[in-house]
């Protein structure tokens, strides 16, 4: 995010203008594996992991409703803001020298902070870490953690590790939070812009699937939320889906199949938008996309219900705003400027749009960070905490509010802050007049209980290379070696293709999971299973599926289609079909489900009490050779 949170300005530089048990428990490795756990008792009711989602809801193993009720507790991602000795309390973030670890360990001990925790009402924590907090070995110093002298001597990794196990042994879950590369606070030009500004990405995502797997034994450990604020550095944007170095949907989807492939499978994968683009000047092009590229461009993992978008919002930032104050600002207007109805439609536009069901984006929307002082005076800023809090309270809104821990005397924001003797001050505690809004937040009713299945939609890419998101697909092999190949994740069956560009749109709408036990898939790259008589496509190419198999995924080498995916189904199906045109238009459903998963081109989609069973296309010279139909048959013989 282009501030510095939560109460210090962006100033852009240079040429961008500027429990005590569990204290000393061994760290949790991924070679062992505990039995289910009992219902864990938490704010808000019991709850059973693993999580995942349906549509746009967090869901528990019982398939119940997990509202995340969060907050952040930060310290672990470094507190330094940069200048001056690092020694120096006063040249950390509001005086508070957090040693790399999450701050207050020096003085509350664990079970006085996680009973506070518990009677602000909140279920989860986004538990903040740097890139170099997993590879230092130095010691964190005794003052680091005077109120809990079991954690002398351990290192900030080991110290996190601590706070894990305390925190999920008192029933919360926790979202482990990748903010920075450096041990350096955000969130401006510091060397924690991207994922990559200061490793490979390759190097970021070894160190996520180590996280994983640290805490892989523990199932109360719910949630990998990959980077925080990717934002612009001096020289260059970050993009979504662009196929570079700084392309951010691309880094997100490697990390996060990766995560659920080699380190634990039953994490959601958390992924934020992009947080600010361009130079803060008026007259050059400046904004927040955060989520509206996913309008466009949605991700599908390896599995379809393990995805969470996340969005932040500050009132002092705003759709064009940094948040900076002097240099770097621009006459745009902050959040905190718009009036109810404006704001309301910015977070619609730039967020909670993605909650909308039966689309190839939908999924649930957790804003991991929003916040406002104690102190604050200003009645723009106290208007828009209201605002923004009921929006969150009407809309059933997952939450997470920055900063959860803070020094009294020094940073107003949080909602609890501690004394050197450990007394605490903030939100349950005297006037505070952030309290009317945060109980509005906490005690408006929202859905509980069952959420039914419903129907999931997601979309394939094959714009700059492979997304095979099948584990089934995956453990056969590569099924068309040098081209690129989309393949839908398993329980979901292709049922739209894109005349252009490679796109294709996934379901398990009617069917459910349709695909048979056992290995066996069919990739198909002539004509040989089109029966006598069944030419479906007159002078066309068509690769159709073997009978009782359907598609599953698809190949292509430039614009031309390379082989149909198939795969048998587990009950019989229909036969026949329709062909279904889509070379000189659009040509889907009158409903529009799924939405439009590839904008700009002209696509193909079968109903949804059909399967796709083959596509047609055409080489002759000055046609383009990709998908022109397919063909849909009933799902019901």
């Amino acid at each position: 995010m282009p501030i510095m949170k939560p109460i210090k300005i962006v100033i852009y530089l240079t040429a961008t203008f500027l429990v005590l048990a569990l204290v000393g428990t061994a760290p949790t490795t991924a070679g062992s594996r505990s039995p289910a756990p009992a219902p864990v008792a938490a704010a808000g009711g019991t709850w059973q992991p693993p999580l995942s989602t349906r549509g746009r809801y967090i869901v528990d193993a019982d398939g119940n409703r997990f509202r995340l009720k969060a907050a952040n507790w930060d310290g672990a991602q470094g507190s330094w803001t940069g200048s001056g000795s690092i020694t120096d309390p006063a040249e950390h973030h509001a005086g508070q020298d957090s040693y790399g670890i999450p701050l207050g360990l020096d003085r509350a001990t664990l079970p006085q902070l996680l009973a506070d925790f518990h009677a602000l009402g909140i279920n989860s924590i986004r538990l903040p870490f740097s890139n170099e907090m997993i590879h230092t070995t130095t010691p964190v110093p005794d003052a680091a953690v005077a109120a809990n002298p079991r954690l002398r001597g351990k290192t900030p990794l080991e110290v996190y590790d601590a706070v894990v196990a305390a925190l999920t042994k008192d029933g919360f879950a926790v979202i482990l939070n990748n903010h920075t590369n450096t041990s350096r606070w955000c969130c401006a030009i510091d060397g924690n812009e991207r994922w990559n500004t200061s490793q490979s990405t390759g190097q970021w995502a070894d160190d996520w699937v180590f996280m994983a797997r640290r805490y892989a034994a523990n199932p109360r450990v719910v949630g990998a939320d990959l980077y925080n604020e990717v934002r612009r550095n001096v020289l260059d944007d970050p993009n979504w889906g662009l196929g570079d170095d700084h392309d951010w949907y691309a880094a997100a989807q490697l990390a996060g199949d990766r995560i659920l492939t080699e380190a634990n499978p039953n994490l959601l994968i958390v992924i934020e938008g992009v947080n600010w683009t361009g130079l803060p000047v008026d007259g050059l092009p400046h904004g927040r996309p955060v989520l509206t590229p996913v309008r466009t461009l949605s991700n599908a993992l390896v599995d379809a219900h393990k995805l969470v978008y996340s969005a932040h919002f500050y009132g002092y930032t705003g759709p064009h705003h940094s948040g900076a104050t002097g240099i770097g600002e621009t006459s745009d207007p902050r959040y905190q400027d718009l009036s109810r109805d404006e704001l309301y439609q910015a977070l619609a536009d730039e967020a909670f749009f993605v909650t909308t069901e039966g689309k190839h984006y939908t999924a649930p929307v957790w804003v991991s960070e929003f916040g406002i002082g104690a102190n604050e005076t200003g009645t723009a800023a106290r208007t828009w905490f209201g605002n923004v809090t009921d929006y969150f309270a009407d809309h059933d809104t997952d939450f997470a509010y920055w900063p959860l821990v803070g020094w009294e005397g020094h940073d107003d924001w949080a909602l609890l802050r501690y004394d050197t003797s450990g007394h605490r001050y903030g939100l349950l505690d005297g006037e505070d007049w952030r309290a009317t809004a945060w109980d509005h937040l906490m005690d408006t009713p929202g859905r509980t209980g069952y959420v039914e299945p419903g129907t999931t939609w997601r979309m394939l890419s094959t714009d700059h290379g492979d997304q095979v998101e099948s584990l089934r697909v995956r453990a056969g092999g590569d099924w068309d070696s040098g081209a690129y190949k989309a393949a839908c994740p398993d329980g979901l069956r292709l049922i739209g293709l894109a005349h252009s560009g490679g796109r294709g749109l996934c379901t398990d709408a009617t069917a459910g999971g349709l695909r048979a036990a056992g290995s066996t898939q069919t990739a198909v790259t002539d004509e040989r299973y089109v029966p006598a008589g069944g030419d479906w496509a007159s002078g066309y190419t068509k690769f159709q599926c073997p009978a009782g198999q359907f598609v599953i995924g698809y190949s292509r080498r430039g614009e031309r289609v390379s082989a149909a995916l198939c795969a048998p189904a587990g009950r019989t199906l229909g036969t026949g079909g329709r062909t279904l045109w889509f070379d000189r238009s659009d040509n889907r459903p009158a409903d529009g489900a799924g939405d439009d998963y590839a904008s700009g081109a002209y696509k193909g989609q079968c109903n949804a009490d059909e399967y796709l069973a083959g596509v047609a296309f055409t080489t002759r010279v000055g046609s383009t050779p990709g998908p022109a139909a397919v063909l849909c048959v009933p799902l019901q013989p």
